[in-house]
């Protein structure tokens, strides 16, 4: 069964035995939004007149995730649903959590949240909306409005913010105006929210539909200068036409935005390096001649990128892939140049599809010259699986103890070795050897 349909049934199910424990219960938020738009939910969400004690036995496996919040989690076949009692909130005195709760009634419990497009209800099984706050009017007309006093609305929670920008661009939504003018007045606000939430946003922002749009916001409302403030010189910072037609550093960043958009799931570290990937480009700009030239923006932007994810605390492992990623976008220039060795040994690089599709951005974004890419791909698709990184011949430890002394000479000869080995000239360990006893030989000097 498709895992959509199956969630959908299944929370019909926890909702008709909350109805038959006569407790009233709807849909609310994003799986009746995208309902409504004619998208398919991907999760739902259920309010209900139940306490957390009253919903927990009804159901055999329940998680107190938010319980003094009044919100439990039912796991059913595996899928966890949200269950949330109808609730009033007191005073966010630390941004994020309410100092006290009381449970209500559906129409105040609606009051409480963010946008007026998140604050439907459906009833699970007829489908009747009920709407308390205008919210399928600002649907049908494309807005995205606060529920209440803005400035009220994002003082309870500043992450909203970013969530009132990543829906206008996902959606193709407009926001209201009296929303936009108070996401611009409390901008400088989002540092008050820790920087695992902002990454986790921004993230879906990269991930979701509409990423150029939602950046556009972001630089707009004066978002982006409080959370990479790094990106703010992008615009503005020109580049040399011949190779990029389409303008400035922030409009090819923009362009990037889109082909990320135009791909299936891409890969979350993939898509903060194609954020990221020409950030070192207004620190690298100098004129020569009256040409535009960025040398070392890769390495300098890799520095950048690993200050950036440090800042938002990624894992060492996405922040390495990340940071790698940027360092050698740039490879591709010379990739039909490279001779036999030094083409597979660059194909056989760790991550090299990842690499390969960040080139597909930049090029699409910017030339629309995928010769690089093709010659590279084709180069994949003729090797077998495993074939493009063979069996290493001998390591470091060999070659210190045939006397080779530690230090960068033993990696250059180690890379030699493999491009000779990848080429067909040296077939054996013992050929390898050999060859970097010569190699050796020839490049210590004799005293």
């Amino acid at each position: 069964m498709n895992s959509l349909r199956q969630n959908r049934e299944i929370a019909l199910q926890i909702c008709n035995t909350l109805k038959k424990a006569g407790h009233e219960v709807f849909f609310v938020g994003g799986a009746v939004r995208d309902s409504l738009l004619g998208r398919k939910p991907k999760e739902y969400d259920i309010v209900t007149s139940a306490t957390p004690q009253e919903t927990s036995q009804l159901f055999a496996k329940v998680v107190p995730l938010g319980i003094k919040f009044g919100i439990v989690v039912v796991v059913e076949d595996g899928f966890p649903f949200e269950i949330a009692t109808f609730r009033e909130e007191g005073q966010y005195r630390d941004g994020r959590h309410p100092d006290a709760i009381r449970f209500s009634s559906a129409s105040s419990d609606v009051l409480r949240r963010d946008f007026t497009i998140n604050g439907l209800l459906q009833e699970p099984n007829g489908g009747e909306i009920i709407d308390f706050i205008g919210g399928v009017t600002d649907l049908h007309q494309g807005i995205i409005r606060t529920i209440g006093k803005p400035h009220i609305r994002f003082g309870e929670d500043f992450l909203r913010m970013l969530r009132a920008v990543r829906f206008a661009g996902e959606l193709g939504f407009a926001i209201e105006e009296e929303t936009m003018a108070a996401i611009k007045a409390h901008c400088q606000e989002i540092k008050r929210i820790s920087k695992e939430r902002i990454k986790s946003e921004i993230t879906k922002i990269l991930t979701s539909d509409g990423a150029r749009r939602s950046f556009e916001l972001l630089a707009e409302t004066g978002l982006l200068a409080e959370i990479i403030p790094e990106m703010v010189s992008l615009k503005g910072c020109p580049q040399p036409p011949e190779y990029h037609p389409e303008g400035d550093v922030w409009e090819h960043t923009l362009r990037v935005l889109e082909e990320i958009d135009k791909t299936e799931n891409p890969p979350p570290a993939l898509s903060w390096a194609g954020l990221l990937h020409d950030i070192g480009k207004p620190r690298t700009f100098s004129l020569s001649e009256g040409k535009i030239h960025f040398y070392g923006h890769d390495y300098e932007g890799a520095r950048m990128a690993e200050a950036i994810a440090s800042r938002f605390c990624f894992s060492s492992a996405d922040k390495k892939l990340i940071t790698a990623l940027i360092e050698k976008h740039m490879w591709f220039i010379n990739a039909d140049k490279m001779n036999g060795g030094k083409f597979k040994r660059f194909i056989a690089e760790k991550n090299f599809p990842l690499l390969l599709e960040l080139h597909r951005w930049d090029a699409l974004a910017s030339s629309n010259d995928l010769k690089s890419y093709y010659h590279c791909q084709n180069a994949l698709k003729e090797m077998s699986n495993g074939a493009a990184e063979p069996l290493k011949l001998v390591n470091g430890n060999d070659l210190l103890c045939i006397g080779i002394p530690a230090g960068p000479l033993l990696g250059k000869i180690l890379m030699a070795i493999e491009e000779a080995q990848l080429e067909g000239r040296i077939k054996s360990r013992e050929e390898a050897l050999s060859w970097a006893k010569q190699i050796s030989q020839e490049s210590i000097p004799k005293s």
